[in-house]
């Protein structure tokens, strides 16, 4: 499999990028790989980059966008940090993403026993990490059940999974409140944004 192209990119729709992406993770799914040629990659786009998608993902090392979609160099930009949450620096990249690199998709992608969200669920407090679960906290908040607050922590699997997803939502929300560029295009139909959750116990990706 070759790397995009002006040409392929300019093919390219929302909606088309969104199938090749799910195309992707069957193939993982399934421990099947696109033919590629990673060094040729490397030389064809040494003079420019015309990635299709745009991922929002955790730093979990067990979910690297690349991998779980099976793509290859100069396919997609991968936005990485704890929690898929965005701030001012994020959404000036998944602007540029879009705008300036043409990407077709942004896709907010979650994973289930996030660490991150698990931190946010018991209040956790470790340097720098306090401000960074602040940013998670809403969605915390936002998960109404269970009540009991013995229920309300990383020990319980199922909110924190609830968790993650509602982080998902919340962080589309922001990011169509947040960055007029991004909401007019989707509103054009120039690009998608959409959530995901990544299974870490079997690969899958559920797209919603």
């Amino acid at each position: 499999m070759k790397a995009h192209t002006k040409e392929t990119q300019g093919t390219m729709t929302p909606n088309k990028a969104l199938d090749f992406l799910k195309e992707g993770n069957q193939r993982f799914q399934n421990n099947l790989k696109a033919n590629r040629n990673l060094l040729e990659q490397v030389n064809d786009t040494s003079d420019g980059q015309f990635p299709f998608a745009t991922i929002l993902s955790c730093i979990d090392s067990r979910v690297s966008a690349e991998l779980v979609f099976d793509q290859g160099l100069g396919d997609i930009f991968s936005v990485r940090i704890a929690g898929n949450f965005t701030n001012e620096d994020i959404l000036g990249s998944m602007e540029f993403a879009c705008k300036l690199a043409g990407t077709k998709v942004v896709v907010v992608l979650g994973h289930t026993g996030c660490g991150a969200i698990k931190g946010a669920c018991d209040d956790a407090k470790l340097g720098n990490l306090t401000a960074l679960i602040s940013k998670i906290k809403p969605a915390v908040k936002a998960v109404t059940e269970p009540k009991d607050l013995n229920l309300r922590n990383s020990s319980n699997i199922d909110f924190v999974n609830t968790v993650a997803e509602k982080n998902v939502y919340m962080t589309i929300d922001n990011i169509r409140e947040q960055s007029p560029v991004l909401k007019e295009m989707e509103d054009n139909g120039e690009i998608k944004i959409v959530g995901a959750m990544y299974n870490i116990s079997d690969g899958g990706v559920t797209f919603y």
